[in-house]
């Protein structure tokens, strides 16, 4: 069975930070590209940052360079994505959603929420 379970979201003040971590099992997940996406209300899905499948390689959103750093651990049996938010920002508040994808598969948690009061 495909899992993909967020964890850490919460609310926190402007300048503050949050780690988010995403928990995947069910597929060789370590094989898999994976990162974060968050959708804000009334708001369509974007992309916030990715990394290879061996951490070599990770991309950001320009709204999150310099302040976002995502990484991974590819354990034997559990992949875990972390996602660490430093100098949070109000237009940062969104469900964020991990996602897993190598050629046409591709899975998704069912995101939590970051809400980051001004």
């Amino acid at each position: 069975q495909v899992q993909l379970v967020e964890s850490g979201g919460g609310l926190v003040q402007a300048g503050g930070s949050l780690r988010l971590s995403c928990a995947a099992s069910g597929r060789t997940f370590s094989s898999y590209a994976m990162g974060w996406f968050r959708q804000a209300p009334g708001k369509e899905r974007e992309f916030v940052a990715a990394i290879s499948w061996s951490g070599g390689s990770t991309y950001y959103a320009d709204s999150v360079k310099g302040r976002f750093t995502i990484s991974r651990d590819n354990a034997k049996n559990t992949v875990y994505l972390h996602l660490q938010m430093n100098s949070l920002k109000p237009e940062d508040t969104a469900v964020y959603y991990c996602n897993a994808y190598f050629g046409f598969n591709e899975y998704w948690g069912q995101g939590t929420q970051v809400t980051v009061s001004s």
